[in-house]
């Protein structure tokens, strides 16, 4: 099945999202799914997911994602361990325990915990310890929240 482009889709449900304050992580299309992950500054609950997919069921259907074939709209949280993919992310991550796994290892290791202390287009910064790390994003296969489970 096809959709139209996903970012197409991302920028006209953003533009409802916004004023909901709420912000739109990612849209995924999958056979005839089309799923959109959703966050807020207080987290996502279904309370959340149900308010906004009732808000976007008659205007998506305007946009007309799907190019007139049927689909099955989702709207999901992207969960507590979902990859840092946008400046967002990383704003308001910055201060806090994140996971670094690595696609070749840096000092012996490919999964690095640290305090996100800084990051810009091309790196981030970690403090690990007492140390302070430098990575360049390309060398970062996935970078997401560390899950403290107490």
């Amino acid at each position: 099945m096809n959709f139209k482009p996903t970012e197409e889709i991302k920028e006209f449900l953003g533009r409802i999202a916004e004023p909901m304050g709420i912000e739109i992580v990612d849209v995924e299309t999958k056979g005839d799914e089309l799923t959109v992950f959703i966050e807020t500054e207080s987290g996502v609950d279904l309370d959340t997911c149900e308010k906004f997919h009732n808000a976007i069921m008659e205007p998506i259907d305007e946009l007309d994602p799907s190019l007139g074939a049927a689909y099955t709209l989702n709207v999901s949280s992207p969960g507590l361990d979902r990859p840092f993919r946008t400046a967002r992310d990383f704003e308001r991550n910055l201060g806090k325990e994140v996971e670094v796994k690595l696609f070749a290892p840096l000092k012996g290791k490919k999964l690095l915990e640290g305090v996100l202390e800084a990051f810009d287009e091309n790196s981030v910064t970690l403090k690990i310890g007492d140390e302070t790390e430098k990575i360049n994003k390309t060398k970062i296969a996935k970078i997401n929240k560390a899950i403290q489970l107490d």
